[in-house]
């Protein structure tokens, strides 16, 4: 698709409009956890390199480790380190030339007032500038009861529409623990969304506002041995239909996610490529790619991390031990895996960044 937007941080019609072209071309952007600016530069330099355009987005644990874990105060950190870093992606989203879709990830009922605190700044900047900080932010509220998961969506959703802002909500749990969200003890029928508790979620939230849908379907955080879990992307397409059906909407009315979508089988993969997902969390896989070269520079340079000078040659190890040297391994290995990702989603070559 032909270039239609301009580069950075999209938000509103122009965010719904990189969904639209996501569905329209059965794509999906991958979804990166950041944690550091480091982070956010390699997402942005693997989706300039790859022309794609990308999510980034901050857990609450991400967001507290941005600002510094010698932070006064932890609650602070988690909203002051989010708001920092969206200023971050804000600048050099343009920089880098691509579109990206600014975002924080789960946050269940005690994250709430982490929520509505970044909200009090997304109002402050969008009085300054016309545009919220973020493009959406997610409450993931799935342990709750269904009926307060989705008023309290509702609640949350009015007040994030008046800066021209989307919710991602999430039916069903996801296993496995992101941040402290979740847990691997879940009876397995919570990991299986039920398509008529996606109708009752439409019809509260879309007279609303927009929002996207992370709908379980087997997903688990992690990644876990093969057969351990069981993904049935069927669920996605019944649940596109019976809203579609019952509410006379054109197909894939729903914007849909796919959380932990790390070391997921690739043809299940393109399978929800075809029902509206326009999204999907990788965060295991890019925490790893990140890692093993780090670990691999450290043991190729071995007396570098113990030595300042090597005790034999006399050789300065500055060059080696500099941390500009192992952080960039790190980066270039998350630049790696997502280039992967980029082709598993088919969003290679399709940024609509003009």
């Amino acid at each position: 698709m032909s270039g239609v937007l301009k580069p950075g941080v999209v938000t509103g019609r122009d965010y719904q409009t990189l969904l639209k072209s996501c569905k329209d071309g059965r794509y999906a952007l991958p979804a990166i956890n950041v944690i550091s600016s480091g982070t956010i530069n390699a997402v942005l330099e693997a989706a300039a390199k790859n022309k794609s355009d990308v999510v980034i987005q901050l857990s609450n644990g991400g967001a507290e480790f941005y600002a510094g874990k010698g932070a006064p105060d932890s609650f602070q950190a988690k909203v002051l380190g989010a708001v920092s870093a969206a200023h971050h992606v804000h600048m050099m989203a343009k920089f880098y030339g691509v579109c990206v879709i600014l975002h924080t990830d789960h946050a269940n009922k005690k994250l709430i007032p982490w929520v509505e605190s970044m909200l009090d700044h997304g109002e402050a900047y969008f009085k300054q500038y016309g545009t919220p900080l973020f493009s959406s932010h997610m409450l993931d509220l799935s342990e709750e009861p269904l009926e307060e998961n989705i008023s309290e969506c509702a609640r949350i959703l009015k007040r994030m529409v008046k800066i021209d802002m989307s919710m991602e909500i999430e039916l069903g749990v996801t296993g496995g623990e992101e941040d402290g969200v979740g847990s691997d003890e879940i009876d397995n029928a919570k990991l299986y969304t039920q398509p008529e508790d996606v109708l009752m979620a439409w019809d509260m939230l879309s007279p609303i506002g927009h929002f996207s849908l992370a709908a379980s379907f087997g997903n688990v955080h992690g990644v876990y041995a093969p057969g351990n879990v069981k993904l049935r992307p069927e669920i996605l397409l019944n649940s596109q239909k019976l809203v579609a059906e019952k509410r006379n909407l054109s197909s894939n009315p729903l914007d849909l996610v796919f959380h932990g979508g790390s070391g997921s089988d690739k043809s299940q993969i393109t399978e929800t490529l075809d029902y509206g997902v326009f999204k999907m969390n990788i965060d295991t896989d890019t925490q790893f790619a990140f890692a093993k070269p780090v670990g691999d520079y450290v043991r190729a340079n071995d007396g570098a991390f113990r030595y300042q000078i090597d005790p034999n040659s006399g050789k300065p190890y500055k060059k080696e031990y500099d941390p500009r040297a192992w952080l960039r391994m790190g980066e270039k290995g998350m630049v790696d895996r997502l280039t992967e990702a980029f082709a598993d989603l088919r969003s290679a070559g399709k940024s609509i960044a003009q």
